[in-house]
């Protein structure tokens, strides 16, 4: 049997993808020994989940990030490099991700080496630590693409290409390493040479099927069974009631004015709004004053079963994390993605993309068309159709199972 690291940053939303996590419990269960490698902070969440936990002191993840400058006080130029900068600092500060190397060397000194490592999409240090012991690395969560045409990018992505290229080269400096497991290219990006799964379609990814790469393979997914009873407060709820669920995931959860807008526009369309705000602080004058904003009925939680929830649900209004976004398509269930940072903004244009519902822009919602756009959505009974289609595809690829037949059939070439 072989031995595989799965190794994410510390942030339970990095387990998913899709199935990154399902995937290693799928390995597991075929007798292969498991070890979840990231930072202390997620031990209880994987061992609850039945996997062994290794902790590392740090995994090269810069979490959580500096607090954001107020933007009114720059150039819109000047804020858009800023934006840009931050997300880059976040997978690829130097500094940090040779801590993380460093890290997981020293685990393999201690534990010794594992015959593959299947890692977080964004986790610099695992890929570059991967070369250094020389092992495979599987990449789970995202596709292999070829580099951008330099010319196709804007100016200020040109910019960042310079940096970012210097900040790996850097790193394979360090290390004596040649960066087999990086795409070098305008825009530097990790990249397995053997092996990447999605846990979506082909169709998903049709707007970037030119630049897909043959390692990238597709297993899609399926909406998971229910393990528990549901909560009482949805148990009360009558049965023939629709909901909405409305979630900023675990990042983006401090933005309340979306909550209320969103909860409103549900409420407006016939629908019961979910709302599940995450774990972080809130001051207790911001969130009582949430609450009066809120439609009568509104049920209002830290975290909501999305196994529960969903088959109720006649709607979905969230930030377009990839994980969210998934668990709404297998579940068949339409969308309103409001995107607030990074590869938020490739959900929500495929999302539209593949008729599954709506785009919207922070600046749309301020215009008013979340709520025009969650009647439509309430009414359309078309694209219900197409989300129920589309969760069949996705399910007839086979999902985790699939990725772990994939991930042994690539150890074994």
């Amino acid at each position: 049997m072989a031995n595989f690291w799965f190794v994410s940053a510390p942030l339970y939303s990095h387990t998913d993808w899709g199935g990154f996590l399902k995937t290693a419990q799928a390995l597991q269960a075929l007798g292969h020994n498991i070890t979840w490698v990231s930072e202390a902070a997620l031990a209880d969440a994987i061992a609850a989940n039945g996997l062994a936990f290794a902790a590392i002191e740090h995994t090269g993840w810069l979490w959580p990030p500096p607090p954001a400058p107020d933007l009114s006080q720059i150039s819109p130029q000047e804020a858009v490099m800023l934006r840009y900068t931050r997300a880059l600092d976040t997978w690829l500060s130097e500094d940090l991700v040779a801590k993380g190397v460093e890290c997981l060397l020293q685990l393999a000194e201690d534990i010794g080496k594992p015959d593959a490592m299947v890692i977080d999409p964004f986790l610099s240090a695992a890929a570059l630590a991967a070369e250094k012991l020389n092992v495979p690395l599987i990449v789970a969560g995202w596709p292999a693409q070829a580099s951008l045409d330099e010319n196709a990018l804007f100016p200020v992505q040109r910019n960042l290409s310079t940096d970012s290229q210097k900040r790996l080269y850097g790193l394979f400096g360090k290390f004596g390493l040649e960066g087999v497991n990086f795409n070098k290219g305008t825009a530097p990006s990790i990249i397995s040479p053997l092996l990447h799964i999605t846990y979506f379609t082909a169709q998903w990814y049709m707007g970037e099927a030119a630049h897909m790469l043959l390692q990238t393979k597709h297993v899609g997914g399926t909406a998971p069974h229910p393990k528990t009873s549901p909560p009482d407060w949805l148990r009360d709820i009558p049965d023939e009631q629709p909901l909405a669920m409305i979630t900023l995931g675990t990042i983006f959860s401090g933005d309340l004015g979306f909550f209320s807008w969103a909860a409103q526009a549900a409420a407006r369309a016939g629908l019961l709004p979910i709302l599940a705000i995450g774990w972080h602080p809130i001051e207790p004058e911001k969130k009582a004053e949430l609450k009066r904003a809120l439609p009568g009925g509104t049920r209002l939680v830290n975290w909501a079963p999305f196994e529960h929830v969903l088959p109720r649900s006649r709607l979905m209004i969230h930030h377009g994390g990839m994980g969210t976004t998934h668990h709404a398509i297998v579940h068949g269930v339409p969308q309103i993605v409001v995107p607030h940072a990074a590869d938020q903004r490739i959900q929500g244009r495929r999302v539209a993309q593949a008729k599954l519902g709506l785009n919207l822009t922070a600046h749309d919602v301020r215009q008013g068309q979340l709520l025009e756009g969650t009647k439509a959505l309430a009414e359309a009974d078309w694209v219900t159709e197409n989300c129920t289609r589309f969760a069949q595809q996705m399910a007839s690829l086979g999902g985790p199972d699939k990725a772990a037949e994939l991930i042994l059939k690539t150890m074994a070439n």
